[in-house]
């Protein structure tokens, strides 16, 4: 009892209650990130139209806005960590800025890199800045990684991507060219050519050059538009072609062309083991992000958003 009511016991009691309420009820503050500087804004803005060709909307612009704070914050949490004193890729990009600037004066990579941190080059550098990111990111995913996609979600996605899915028309054709200076031609050399039944290769001594080439096997549409043009894979298709036959003059943006159809194969639905690895990949990906965006939500509590 004598122990107890000893007064330096008392005020060691006192003092330990007193900063366990002052913690719970005033806990420090929150280290404070954003809000974004206008010119980030600006930038930003300047981006999703280079991109898109349109300003951002309200929410576009907030989605933005906070993608870029949560870099901020992965990039203060690798300083915090050091990471960008023992990352070979940042210590070598350091050491590239220092000799651009002509600050090297001899001396080695180490005494260069070291010169680097104590100018704090690193935190103005954009690229090093996205490289502590993507680490902070591996290393959030590391602590919690994405499940494996199961069979089940396989199939539910190919299930519900079945439109989306869907294998395109592929042609198998030959063409011959005709120069746009040559386009009045057109006419009388396909009825030349149905009527004399001519080959894809007797016909072509009548082609002018095409860099391209002039037989194109099992090409789908958007193969054929970026060898002619989208307005030829129009012209083709509203030909009605057969196979066998010849079609034209299927115009594009080069000139005229005669066409020899080999081959139609129509579209059709996809099996699923020919999508599987797309649907896999797929998958693997939104549950990547999935899991960062959760643990990307763990860090961001510990600070103060200013948005």
């Amino acid at each position: 009892m004598k122990r107890i009511n000893r007064p330096w016991l008392h005020f060691l009691l006192i003092g330990s209650a007193l900063f366990l309420l002052q913690s719970t009820l005033y806990p420090p503050a929150k280290p404070s990130v954003g809000p974004l500087p206008e010119s980030r804004l600006e930038s930003l803005r300047r981006q999703w139209y280079a991109m898109t060709g349109r300003a951002p909307n309200e929410a576009q612009l907030s989605a933005m806005i906070n993608s870029e704070l949560d870099r901020e914050i992965l990039f203060r949490e690798a300083l915090e960590l050091g990471i960008y004193q023992v990352d070979p890729i940042v210590q070598q990009r350091l050491v590239r800025n220092m000799r651009f600037l002509k600050m090297d004066q001899g001396r080695d990579d180490e005494t260069l890199f070291r010169e680097a941190l104590r100018m704090e080059l690193h935190l103005g550098d954009e690229v090093i800045k996205r490289r502590l990111v993507q680490i902070m990111e591996e290393l959030l995913l590391a602590q919690q990684p994405p499940a494996a996609p199961s069979e089940a979600e396989i199939q539910a996605s190919f299930e519900a991507r079945r439109d989306e899915l869907k294998r395109p028309p592929r042609y198998s054709v030959q063409q011959v060219y005709l120069a746009r200076e040559r386009s009045e031609e057109a006419q009388a050399l396909l009825a030349r050519f149905q009527r004399e039944q001519l080959s894809p290769q007797a016909a072509l001594e009548y082609s002018s050059p095409f860099l391209p080439g002039y037989r194109f096997p099992n090409s789908t549409p958007q193969q054929l538009a970026r060898q002619f043009g989208t307005a030829f894979v129009v012209n083709l298709e509203r030909s009605g072609a057969q196979v066998g036959t010849w079609v034209g003059p299927v115009e594009s943006t080069y000139g005229t062309h005669l066409v020899w159809i080999d081959a139609i194969d129509p579209a059709r639905d996809a099996e699923l083991e020919e999508v599987r690895t797309q649907l896999l990949r797929d998958l693997e990906l939104e549950k990547r992000r999935a899991a960062l965006a959760e643990a990307l939500a763990s860090v961001r509590d510990q600070y103060e958003v200013v948005l």
